[in-house]
């Protein structure tokens, strides 16, 4: 059985908490105008003499705040600031007192509390991240970890929890963005996110799911692992529960509108406004407890959202494009009948190439006639697509009917084709914005996502804009995610499902991976800014499975394959010049059982690996804190933090040490009025340490020191306030060199001299056939 959070008044119901009041005298500052002047403008100022370091986001690191201007985040001096870090963490998923063996039960009195760690281990963390650089978090929370105990009732002693754990942020110097995490709707229904009692309203129950075909649960039970279950779970999306509920959460007024939820007084809220009032009411708590804290930037509304059964042309089939097919994927009309207590021959699909998957059997689930719906929810046991005339069961015939196939592509009343970003998704996200800018004191950053692996919607026009608005998509390889394997032959899958010639989407060797993945985040990031225009954009999400090859690393302790993958995508990432929180920085991680959630495993730290943390010494030059860590030398990189200036590029090698940073004093198109001379470049003492650091490409006057204990080095040019537009270029390098990781391998380098070999084979051959029979 699980335990509850030890606490009688963990609890506290909406009715009851205080309605915050934003200060009548706070005026939202101009980005364009700085709020203080850096010591570095005065003539005799020595590089350095800050007491900051360059990854330090801390009001004492930037002046004041970050703040956004154009597409750029600026400090309160104007410099450009490169945000970069990790999300925290992929064991918020799950609860503290997650039981396997009892699962779905006891839903009521799980505790989150504890998750991403416990409160006395956060230093350790904290000053860990602050080490390697990675001082930007997105941080995790779920609705369920705030709101499981039922609607309206708030865990208090979680709250205050995250409330201690965020505040000592500042004090590392590290600043984070909250989001509300989810994967396919649910625990209860395959993923993570909203409390069970959810499911339960729209008439679920939660004790038949997995065998009535509406959700896959193994993944959330300790599965996931093995081959035949590997990477099944996004398949959830497209299952009954997961479609049925974000279907009702964007679009219940439109496509099931008879669907109505009894409240505790008696009265009736249709079933979108009951989800969304519950999810702004979670969201406005979280707002409250956290916005004045000074570590806090900004909030997200959702992670990877999804549209449910909203635009789904057919009921008969899912896009396989679009649509991970794998293993049992029963379509629309299967799931209802399946969810209906109705045995359904549904297609299996199992991995293949050229393509993913290909359909290789059949057979019959829900043999039992199990079905998902409640008799006493407010559909009565009846499926409610079933209600709403989607489809019906032909007794005579034994068989089930589609009545509407278009069902939810057009709106059932006015015949008007719909499209979820414009219909359903914009239109809640001012809701949101609305909703949580009424619940703080100062306003904050509005972080935004598409749906996974969409690139920017060219509906995103300005009238859809967010106050505060960062665009944050997410960019992982789904070649190597889906194989779970990584090796000199790669694949742009995002050209090809957009029409790439395939010889063009074909890569080899870590040149040719850095080349793909540039390409690909390079795309991500472009689009964006097509559509958007001046927006800021971060990448929320990105990163590689550790478990990759058949995990044959955690055996060997060898991960060069990890470490090449993890390089290929951090250079994308550098290139594009575009920040980024990894996926993810995860405690819990061991090499059984990886991040404990649907058989994934992406964090490159695991605290089994790590020293006792009597044996940690905090300071950021102390190598204690790297144990723990695996593929560091790929991870913790050069990066400009804080930039006097636009940088126009940066590349770094890892196999040498040697990175190239070019950037040029602002102009009056840039909207960024810059008070300070000094740039601050975070450089980890991992490849420092016992090496000179190179500095080359200064002009005249410009000065340079490299501090080894703060991890920075920083330069102050000439005229970097003044001479608009002017370019900067600085080449650093370390002495001795590094010792390569890794050779930069190309097809030629590989099979160039091969391939020479027989073109001169075969043209000796000809020669010799031509001489002596055509002569």
């Amino acid at each position: 059985m699980l335990s509850p959070s030890g606490s009688d008044t963990s609890f506290v119901f909406l009715e009851d908490s205080p309605k915050p009041i934003p200060s009548a005298s706070y005026v939202q500052p101009d980005p364009q105008v700085p709020d203080k002047i850096h010591p570095s403008l005065l003539p005799s100022y020595v590089p350095g003499s800050n007491r900051s370091y360059a990854h330090d986001w801390s009001r004492a690191g930037t002046g004041g705040q970050i703040k956004q201007s154009g597409r750029h985040f600026v400090d309160s001096y104007g410099r450009v600031c490169s945000l970069r870090g990790v999300n925290v963490s992929g064991c918020s998923k799950i609860p503290a007192n997650h039981d396997h063996s009892t699962f779905p039960a006891d839903h009521e009195v799980v505790t989150f509390v504890g998750r991403p760690f416990p409160l006395e281990e956060a230093p350790e963390h904290f000053a860990r991240l602050r080490r390697w650089g990675l001082t930007f978090i997105r941080f995790l929370v779920t609705w369920e970890a705030v709101e499981h105990a039922g609607l309206g009732i708030y865990d208090k002693e979680y709250l205050a929890y995250v409330r201690k754990l965020l505040s000592l942020l500042p004090s590392f110097g590290l600043s984070a963005f909250v989001v509300i995490h989810q994967d396919v709707w649910s625990r209860y229904s395959g993923g993570s996110g909203a409390p069970a009692w959810t499911l339960e309203a729209v008439g679920f129950d939660l004790h038949a799911l997995e065998e009535s075909g509406a959700a896959w649960l193994l993944g959330v039970k300790g599965g996931g692992h093995v081959e035949a279950e590997r990477g099944i779970w996004p398949c959830g999306y497209q299952k009954l529960a997961a479609a049925t509920m974000a279907t009702c959460f964007w679009a219940g007024d439109t496509f099931a509108p008879k669907l109505k939820i009894s409240m505790p007084d008696g009265q009736t809220k249709p079933v979108q406004q009951y989800l969304q009032d519950a999810f702004l009411d979670m969201y406005a708590t979280v707002v409250h407890a956290l916005d004045d804290l000074d570590g806090i930037i900004g909030f997200e509304v959702m992670n990877e959202p999804h549209r449910g059964y909203i635009d789904l042309p057919s009921l008969h089939q899912f896009d396989y494009n679009t649509d991970l097919h794998l293993a049992h994927v029963p379509s629309a009309f299967e799931s209802f009948m399946l969810g209906s207590g109705y045995p359904t021959l549904v297609a299996h699909w199992t991995r293949s190439f050229p393509l993913p998957t290909r359909l290789t059997s059949r057979s019959v689930l829900n043999s039992a006639s199990r079905k998902a719906w409640r008799t006493d929810g407010p559909t009565e046991g009846m499926c409610v697509w079933e209600m709403h005339g989607v489809w019906g069961w032909d007794n005579s015939k034994k068989e089930g009917v589609i009545l509407r196939e278009n069902y939810f592509v057009k709106d059932p009343m006015t015949g008007r084709k719909v499209d979820w970003y414009t219909d359903f998704y914009y239109p809640f996200l001012k809701r949101w914005t609305d909703r949580a800018r009424k619940a703080m004191f100062k306003d904050k950053m509005f972080f935004v996502e598409p749906i996974p692996n969409e690139f920017c919607p060219p509906s995103w026009t300005p009238e859809h804009h967010v106050p505060n608005m960062v665009f944050s998509p997410h960019w992982y390889d789904l070649n190597a995610l889906f194989k779970k394997a990584f090796g000199d032959f790669t694949v742009n899958v995002q050209g090809l499902s957009r029409g790439m010639f395939p010889l063009k989407a074909f890569y080899w060797g870590q040149h040719g991976a850095r080349e793909n993945f540039t390409l690909q985040i390079q795309n991500l990031v472009d689009h964006g800014y097509k559509v958007l225009g001046e927006k800021p954009i971060l990448i929320g999400e990105c990163g590689i499975p550790m478990d990759m090859n058949q995990n044959e690393a955690s055996e060997s302790d060898n991960w060069k394959w990890q470490e090449r993958m993890m390089d290929a995508m951090m250079t994308g990432l550098e290139r594009s010049l575009v920040g980024f929180t990894l996926w993810n920085y995860n405690p819990d991680n061991d090499d059984a059982r990886g991040d404990h959630w649907n058989g994934e495993n992406f964090s490159w730290f695991s605290r089994r690996r790590g020293l006792p943390r009597s044996l940690l010494d905090l300071d950021q030059y102390s190598f204690t804190l790297d144990n723990g860590g695996r593929i560091l030398p790929s991870v913790v990189r050069p990066y400009p933090a804080k930039t006097a200036g636009i940088p126009t590029r940066f590349e770094y090698e890892m196999n040498t040490g040697m990175f190239t940073f070019e950037w040029r004093s602002p102009e009056s198109k840039d909207n960024i009025v810059l008070t300070a001379r000094e740039t601050e470049i975070f450089v980890p003492s991992l490849i420092t340490h016992g090496r000179k650091l190179v500095v080359s490409g200064l002009g005249a006057g410009d000065k340079y020191t490299y501090d080894e204990a703060r991890q920075t080095l920083f330069i102050v040019t000439q005229d970097a306030s003044s001479a608009s537009g002017r370019m900067h270029k600085i080449a650093v390098s370390v002495n001795p060199p590094l010792r390569p990781h890794f050779e930069v391998n190309t097809f030629w380098g590989d099979f160039g001299e091969t391939i020479l070999s027989g073109l001169v084979v075969f043209v000796g051959l000809f020669a010799i056939i031509k001489y002596h029979f055509y002569t």
